[in-house]
């Protein structure tokens, strides 16, 4: 099966309904949007050559377009590869050349970064411009078939070595994923609106497909991204807004909300994830918007679908477990299988400590191109999150910590040997260590502890130099808030670094 037939499907059966709207204003129907889809698939498969099983890559802010091109990519049987378009130059030639990307669908601004990164300007495809337009206007081409467990997306995440990996996604996983929504986090109307203020290429895109299936509204801000007051008119003029947020947007949005007592009614559900949620920040939350929340804890080796926090579970407040209830992330999917196991992947005692497993429908078919990687996450046929986490005795997950040292900063994950290796690049830094640090706007922020060469003090001039360094290798939101320097990190038995001492430190 090819997910795109979930498009197909509502343009037969919900053609007049309206599909994309830019802001306020409605551009396509689903009978248009498909038309529109179809003859894309025509062009990327007559003009670029693209076949089936072929990768297509999509480097774009949020745009109408960008859904256009996701689902002609399917529909022409070729693989998506969705690329965050804040990455480095030097972080998207990765992912081109790891993937074999054969073209590269990029929004007009960021042509530039596009060809800095080594992609052939005869194989760019930017969307909305005249020539996109002229393609959405040609000849169409049939859908092509799909097994469930063709590749139908390749995600890239980067790994603690900092290299990204690129997990494959099959469409299995995602009309699993898709279904897993309507089952664990909420039920979709035709009058609903799904409003893309996270970026697209991660988790709010993927629930484009659910609100596809329904025929429901897809809504792109103006700006193309987060604003809160955008945000709040939206829901007000369209009504009925769906959204997928970090928690530092939600917190943002509800800030606003607050403070200029503004109307939180035409909001319909609020999925919150890709970061922690402090308890306080979401009792503030449902105290200013009501019930309106939905907790989702997922990896992009299991999209969006590990465990969920349902909103009957939020508004239980008279649970005798509510409070501890509402700090866990919530049960496993329907999909799959949740445990909690110790380091011989043998399941803990209910409440114990262990990491996270998963299995099930939505679990990745592995990592593209690294057979070895792909074998230790998946041992034993259950994927390995690399996430610390306990058990209730009523199923509840609560996430202890992240083995893995991740820091989600604004929803995005940085890794912090990556940040790590580029520091140690510059010839007066002889040791680093990363950590993330607490922080209200982004939940967490970047701050770099250091050991300067030859026991030297240094100077705002050394900060400045490592600025420039960082912005030269590595996606700005990844570059440091701060430098600590130190005369010495701290240390165990084993010369492993104790990054617990350096957070405590903050």
């Amino acid at each position: 099966m090819n997910i795109s037939q979930l498009l197909q499907r509502s343009a037969q059966v919900f053609g007049d309904r309206p599909a994309v709207l830019a802001g306020a204003q409605l551009l396509h129907d689903y009978r248009q949007l498909t038309a529109r889809v179809v003859a894309l698939a025509g062009h990327l498969r007559g003009s670029c050559g693209v076949r089936p099983g072929e990768r297509v890559a999509i480097f774009s802010a949020n745009c109408p377009e960008y859904l256009e091109a996701l689902h002609a990519i399917h529909w022409c049987g070729a693989v998506s590869v969705p690329v965050n378009y804040k990455l480095h130059a030097r972080e998207l030639a990765h992912v081109l050349a790891d993937s074999g990307a054969r073209v590269l669908c990029v929004s007009a601004a960021l042509q530039a970064d596009a060809l800095a990164a080594g992609a052939e300007a005869a194989l760019l495809q930017v969307l909305g411009d005249a020539a996109w337009q002229r393609a959405a206007q040609g000849q169409p081409l049939a859908m092509q078939e799909r097994t469930p467990d063709d590749l139908a997306s390749l995600f890239y995440t980067s790994g603690t070595t900092g290299r990204p990996k690129g997990v494959m996604q099959t469409h299995r996983n995602l009309l699993a994923m898709t279904m897993a929504y309507f089952t664990d986090v909420d039920d979709v109307h035709p009058d609903d609106a799904m409003v893309y203020a996270a970026p697209m290429s991660h988790g709010a895109g993927l629930y484009n497909y659910a609100h596809m299936l329904r025929g429901a509204r897809h809504v792109v801000p103006a700006s193309g991204g987060f604003d809160p007051a955008e945000l709040v008119r939206l829901a007000a003029d369209v009504g009925r807004l769906s959204l997928f947020a970090a928690p530092t947007m939600v917190h943002r949005l509800v800030e606003h909300v607050r403070a200029t007592r503004g109307d939180g009614s035409g909001f319909k559900t609020i999925v919150y994830g890709g970061g922690p949620m402090y308890v306080d920040d979401l009792r503030r939350a449902m105290d200013t918007m009501g019930q309106k929340f939905v907790q989702i804890y997922g990896q992009g080796e299991c999209p969006m679908t590990i465990t969920a926090l349902a909103r009957e579970h939020l508004a239980d407040t008279a649970h005798p477990c509510w409070e501890r209830r509402i700090a866990s992330v919530g049960v496993a999917h329907a999909c799959v299988e949740v445990r909690v196991a110790d380091a011989d992947d043998r399941p803990v005692p209910t409440g114990e400590l262990g990491e996270v497993l998963v299995r099930g429908d939505t679990v990745m078919a592995g990592y593209w191109n690294n057979a070895e990687a792909s074998a230790q996450t998946l041992r034993g046929g259950w994927l390995h999150t690399g996430d610390v986490g306990s058990l209730d005795e009523h199923g509840f997950l609560t996430l202890r910590d992240r083995s893995k040292d991740v820091i989600i900063s604004g929803g995005s994950n940085i890794y912090p040997r990556e940040v790590e290796e580029v520091l140690l690049l510059h010839p007066r830094v002889r040791e680093v260590a990363v950590v993330g640090q607490r922080d209200a706007d982004w939940g967490e922020v970047v701050v770099a502890f250091l050991v300067a060469e030859g026991g030297e003090v240094p100077d705002a001039e050394l900060d400045a130099e490592l600025d420039t360094l960082c912005l030269d290798h590595i996606a700005r939101f990844k570059r440091p808030k701060a430098y600590r320097w130190v005369p010495a990190l701290p240390k165990n038995s084993y010369g492993k670094v104790l990054k617990t001492e350096l957070r405590a430190c903050l």
